[in-house]
């Protein structure tokens, strides 16, 4: 059944985070580079960084701040000389959300109790709303003030024509959320806004792997029906064969979409053994059998439990 354009949208609102956390993990300092130069700049990458995804389950589950699902805990190290790693802790947003600011400052302060370092704050605001722009959390009670102020980057702001110029992948990024919001039940033109961004990644002189991963996400976003997807799938064939680069129409797309997601399955599911193996020890064969056929939501359900369950079967219980 062909999928129409208001079922896409749907589909991009459920599962935000899909093809962010995929591009934000294979381009992170280009990442920083667009949206926060002056952290990029103050980065010592020679000694790499680390996503910190089980700190950050802890923190999520003791903020009980709702749906977080996008943030991203990240140590890095400065090069000014200091001996000090900072957390780079950063949120992308895709509609309004009104304790956001609140959760911003929550997840400061425990990330900061966590490792007692300092925690830079990076929104990433993707919805509709000019006007909403949170910056800050604070409160002014007899005497006692508290005040955490983050930094926001709204899309709306970016520029088409000046994203065009720039080979930064985020650039991209950028202009397939900005599209998308502009052709919403557009079929065409967002056919033809589409069919723009996917030739982006070559005319740069990107490499394969940097267009296969610009694809899916460019792919996802600007979700086209049913007809106008199998129309384009054919522009790329001829593009690529014309370009001699076969890198996108070499791999059938359905299975690069299932491979991405089977990818981010199997990696949740090693990092949930090891945490099992880490707390209780030898994991039996029921437990194994149990994570090689569960879905990604049940896998992060476990590894939030392991906190605080006793044994296995606790971590397991319905």
């Amino acid at each position: 059944m062909a999928t129409t354009p208001e079922e896409g949208d749907q589909r991009q609102n459920d599962e935000f985070d899909t093809p962010w956390k995929e591009v934000l993990r294979l381009y992170f300092r280009d990442f920083l580079a667009f949206f926060l130069p002056q952290a990029h700049d103050g980065i010592d990458w020679g000694r790499g960084f680390e996503f910190l995804d089980k700190e950050l389950a802890r923190i999520t589950r003791e903020a009980e701040m709702g749906d977080r699902r996008m943030d991203k805990l990240v140590k890095v190290w400065r090069r000014d000389g200091v001996a000090l790693w900072v957390l780079i802790h950063i949120e992308i947003q895709g509609d309004r959300k009104t304790n956001f600011a609140e959760g911003m400052y929550v997840y400061q302060y425990r990330a900061y109790d966590l490792y007692q370092v300092p925690v830079v704050g990076l929104a990433i605001l993707a919805d509709e709303e000019d006007g909403w722009r949170p910056t800050e959390f604070s409160y002014d009670l007899w005497g006692t003030k508290q005040s955490y102020q983050f930094t926001s980057v709204k899309l709306l702001d970016y520029s088409e024509a000046a994203l065009e110029q720039s080979r930064n992948p985020f650039a991209i990024v950028t202009l397939a959320h900005l599209h998308a919001k502009r052709t919403k039940h557009r079929t065409e033109d967002r056919y033809q806004a589409k069919w723009h961004l996917v030739k982006r990644p070559y005319q740069s002189g990107f490499d394969r792997q940097q267009v296969i991963s610009l694809f899916c996400f460019i792919d996802w976003v600007l979700h086209l029906p049913e007809e106008a997807d199998k129309r384009l799938w054919m522009e790329i064939v001829d593009f690529e064969e014309s370009k001699k680069m076969p890198y996108i129409s070499s791999v059938e797309r359905f299975g690069m979409q299932k491979g991405m997601q089977k990818g981010h399955r199997d990696g949740e599911a090693t990092i949930l053994t090891r945490q099992l193996q880490r707390r209780f020890g030898a994991v039996p064969g029921w437990v194994s059998d149990k994570i090689a056929v569960a879905e990604p939501p049940s896998l992060e359900e476990w590894s939030l439990r392991i906190l605080d369950a006793q044994s296995l079967e606790a971590v397991f219980s319905d």
